[in-house]
């Protein structure tokens, strides 16, 4: 198995590490060399001082077909960038983007990213722990239709409030003769 693990904080490190131990071929990308201090001695994958948003530092370091694409930088914007990579250029089979602010994490999920938000995670743990009803945000959301890549005709999601014989088709499907 394979992963690509974008951010070498606390999370990427500690998942890096147990993905190793239990035999993955993993590659940790981070922008800063001092990161992988985070990693333990015995890590035995590729760490790289590079931009998991460059696709040709990913390519470079044979980060296409993975099995899983991690995006868990501390930056909202950088993560689903990499992520958008991951899925649309390189292949991955699974892909999860770290999101802190809860409306862009679901929002994310409406366009097909899975989204981990960290911000309902600690919420809902928080109260749990002092045994509050947790709020309904869930700490996961699950990409709500598989992202297709950009070449791949798929049809658009349906416009509210448009009549179903003018919604938008998919590229080269036929479509209503509104002029006539």
């Amino acid at each position: 198995m394979k992963a690509v693990i974008v951010g070498c904080g606390r999370v990427g490190a500690e998942i890096a590490a147990e993905l190793d131990r239990a035999g993955w071929q993993v590659l940790i990308i981070d922008v800063t060399a001092s990161a992988f201090d985070r990693l333990p001695s015995s890590f035995g994958g590729t760490a790289l001082r590079g931009d998991g948003t460059d696709e040709d530092v990913l390519r470079r370091e044979g980060a296409e077909n993975a099995d899983v694409f991690l995006a868990l930088t501390e930056g909202d914007n950088r993560n689903v960038m990499a992520a958008q990579l991951g899925i649309e250029s390189l292949g991955a089979r699974q892909c999860v983007a770290k999101i802190n602010d809860p409306v862009r994490a679901e929002a994310y999920a409406h366009l097909g990213i899975t989204t981990l938000c960290r911000t309902n995670l600690m919420v809902g743990a928080t109260l749990g722990f002092l045994g509050q009803a947790a709020p309904g945000q869930p700490g996961i959301y699950a990409a709500e239709r598989p992202h297709s890549h950009p070449l791949v005709e798929a049809a658009p999601p349906p416009i509210v409030g448009m009549p179903a014989a003018t919604q938008p088709a998919a590229a080269g499907a036929s479509t209503p003769d509104l002029e006539g």
